[in-house]
């Protein structure tokens, strides 16, 4: 059997009891590792886990992924992502896979960013379509997200953004080479995401969230030493919230003054956070 299991957010401990169990008897123990991290490194999860874990990296998973599954009709292997199973489609397509070769699975749920993102003071209910940003470079500024971010201010909700991260990934002169030289891991910043928000909104022009807009920024979230900054998108870019990973929300005009009131301590300036809100909520 495929078991996919989720680690939830931050460490080692933050697996569940019935995922560590899976773990512990399955045949073979991968560790999904480029669309998300947790805060440590794989040897103290394997110190903690008791077994030995291969690293998944993309061109695994969605290239290869008939070696992860190998010998899974007959016994147990677990497949193990960071927050929950469901939280990238790269995972849909291991469970189509696996069902396709007539191999049974199953899922191990966990907390996920989706969720936890509640932790901002922000209710789930008002949330709309999650996005993704990417690392722009000089030739490539994406802006698809754009749309979905508009969509969602048309009608007042929040949106969550899930920022880039680069893990083995090879330069764009190294893979027009075909040369299988990776560049260092980077992660990108709710400051970074912030900046090129405000870059593409100057293009757009079409008015969904400028300088003065508000916004949270979430770095490490579910972990001792998680960050939150709430501010305009101006303030936000210029921000520090330390090591990775990150997130950032842009709040929508139904914000309630609940919200205002749990994320007002979060405030990077208090002053213009207040004057930030009554001009573009308060009057809701």
């Amino acid at each position: 059997m495929l078991f996919v299991v989720g680690l939830g957010l931050a460490d080692e401990s933050d697996i569940t009891v019935k995922g560590l169990s899976v773990v512990k008897a399955a045949r073979r123990v991968y560790l999904e590792a480029y669309t998300s991290i947790l805060l440590v490194d794989k040897h103290k999860l394997e110190s903690y886990y008791g077994r030995p874990i291969i690293l998944a990296d993309r061109e695994m998973v969605e290239s290869s992924s008939d070696e992860i599954l190998a010998g899974a009709a007959a016994d147990d292997v677990a497949f193990l992502v960071v927050g929950d199973p469901f939280g990238a489609t790269t995972h849909t397509d291991l469970f189509l896979r696996a069902r396709e070769l007539k191999i049974p699975t199953k899922t191990i749920h966990n907390a996920s960013v989706m969720s936890a993102v509640g932790a901002t003071g922000l209710q789930l209910y008002n949330f709309g379509q999650t996005v993704s940003m990417v690392f722009f470079t000089d030739s490539w500024k994406p802006s698809s997200f754009y749309d979905r971010i508009q969509e969602n201010r048309q009608i007042g909700l929040h949106t969550l953004m899930l920022l880039d991260i680069k893990v083995k990934e090879p330069s764009l002169e190294n893979l027009a080479r075909g040369r299988k030289i990776f560049e260092p891991p980077r992660y990108m910043t709710a400051s970074q995401c912030a900046a090129q928000m405000l870059e593409i909104e100057e293009d757009r022009g079409q008015g969904a969230y400028g300088p003065d807009s508000l916004a949270v920024g979430v770095a490490r979230l579910g972990s001792d030493d998680q960050r939150m900054a709430a501010g305009t998108l101006k303030q936000i870019s210029e921000s520090d919230l330390g090591p990775p990973l990150h997130s950032l929300v842009l709040l929508g005009q139904r914000a309630h003054d609940l919200e205002r009131d749990y994320i007002r301590e979060y405030a990077i300036d208090v002053k213009l956070f207040d004057t930030c809100w009554e001009k573009q909520y308060g009057k809701q």
